[in-house]
């Protein structure tokens, strides 16, 4: 039988009203007009460490930072990550969309802190148990025909000692935008669903949804799909909730091992590389997508005016290093990896299987948009094929250039130098 371990989970509802930039698709101009479902922030802590996970596109590592800071917790014992979704509002300076209000992420960060206290807070005495649901057969790589996808669904309960859940986290490797440019209402996406149907399975829960390494995974269209307003028939509301429904499903079916009562953490910090991928100047950039854009359809020709502007403001920037944060939560002997940015799903399957023997197996958690989310960061096979992700997205991050090869592969190294660590200390 494990042991005991204080746990604690908290919810903070922070949906804004209707009138804010949403993130996301540079294609889509309005406004949010209106709430679908909540936006909240939401905190599970565990012994002397805590994840806190926001419903935002991401949250730039320097909020990341003082939230740390505020939080007052031992450095590299709290995760700050964000599920992706595509329907909140900009919530980030200068990355994914024009138009940021600057109470929106200050917002972010004062519910961030709060949930970390309050779950800190509601700790008591619990379990931990583990296991990995079946693959939903939902996710596509976007990238490639049948390319690698992550089938993982990890799922971590805390329970009271007479069985009631206090948390019941699951993670999954599926890029948040079943909404589309189109949708102009608030939404967490399908995690929003994945959350609810797991806490009507367990009343009193505080469910979590973390987003997997899903950089080039999606439900299957293409990245360039979203350069469109246009509606879908296979990106709805309805669509949302079948695949949320769909996952949470897996989820409660997956088997419960018991874990134990240990708990450590550790970070680490590294500078990843850029490197430039246009081989023209950025004023000759600029002049042919302003010729573009005077007959370009008027979705095409607002991505164009986006990158008109980076090419003008951000391109002649130096490319310098970014620092990235890895942090890795040993509980009860499982593993939660937290990355920074859009991770492939090659990436977490060669680190699972670094952790585990098996990237399908084994108790190892990895998710990213953690701690920072500057942008994709691909596997180096992935440069030669180039496309959105590789050539293009830097410039809607706002970023001089793309990661550098390599970049992804030192985040996977510093995440199994970390689990080394931590065996040390077991």
């Amino acid at each position: 039988m494990s042991g005991l371990v204080p746990a604690g989970a908290a919810a903070i509802d922070v949906t804004p009203p209707a009138g804010l930039a949403m993130s996301g698709f540079a294609a889509r101009t309005s406004p949010a007009i209106g709430v679908h479902d909540p936006l909240t922030v939401r905190a599970v802590a565990v012994g002397e460490t805590a994840l806190v996970v926001a419903d935002a596109i991401g949250l730039h590592e320097d909020s990341c930072r003082r939230i740390r800071d505020r939080a007052g917790l031992a450095d590299g014992h709290l995760i700050v990550a964000a599920t992706h979704t595509h329907g909140g509002p900009v919530a980030m300076p200068g990355r994914l969309g024009p138009g940021l209000d600057p109470a929106w992420p200050q917002r972010l960060e004062d519910a961030c802190v709060q949930a970390v206290a309050k779950a800190r807070a509601a700790r008591r005495p619990a379990r931990l148990g583990f296991g990995m649901g079946a693959d939903p057969g939902i996710a596509r790589n976007r990238r490639h025909a049948g390319g690698p996808v992550d089938p993982a669904l990890p799922v971590l309960r805390i329970r009271e000692p007479g069985g009631a859940a206090i948390t019941v986290l699951a993670c999954h490797a599926l890029h948040p935008v079943v909404l589309g440019a189109d949708n102009t209402l608030f939404t967490a996406d399908y995690p929003g669903a994945v959350r609810r149907h797991l806490e009507a399975a367990h009343p009193g829960a505080v469910a979590i949804f973390l987003t997997g390494c899903t950089g080039d995974i999606n439900t299957g269209h293409p990245a360039h799909a979203s350069i469109s307003t246009a509606p879908r028939p296979d990106r709805t509301f309805a669509e949302a909730e079948r695949i949320g429904a769909a996952i949470a499903q897996s989820a409660l079916q997956a088997p419960e091992r018991p874990l134990g009562s240990d708990i450590r953490a550790a970070c680490a910090e590294l500078m990843l590389p850029l490197a430039r991928t246009e081989t023209e100047a950025p004023s000759v950039l600029a002049e042919a997508w302003r010729r573009e854009a005077a007959t370009a359809s008027p979705a095409r020709a607002e991505l164009l005016r986006c990158w008109i502007d980076w090419a003008e403001r951000v391109a002649p920037r130096p490319p310098a290093p970014w620092p990235a944060r890895v942090t890795l939560f040993d509980w009860g002997g499982a593993w939660l990896v937290g990355l920074p940015g859009e991770i492939f799903a090659r990436t977490a399957l060669d680190l699972r299987g670094a952790l585990d023997g098996d990237p399908l197996a084994g108790r190892t958690l990895t998710f990213g948009f953690a701690d920072g989310c500057p942008g994709y960061i691909p596997p180096a096979g992935e440069y030669r094929h180039g496309g959105y992700e590789v050539e293009e997205a830097h410039r809607y991050y706002g970023l001089p250039a793309a990661f550098a090869p390599g970049a992804a592969e030192a985040l996977a190294g510093a995440a199994v130098d970390l689990a080394r660590l931590l065996m040390t200390r077991r």
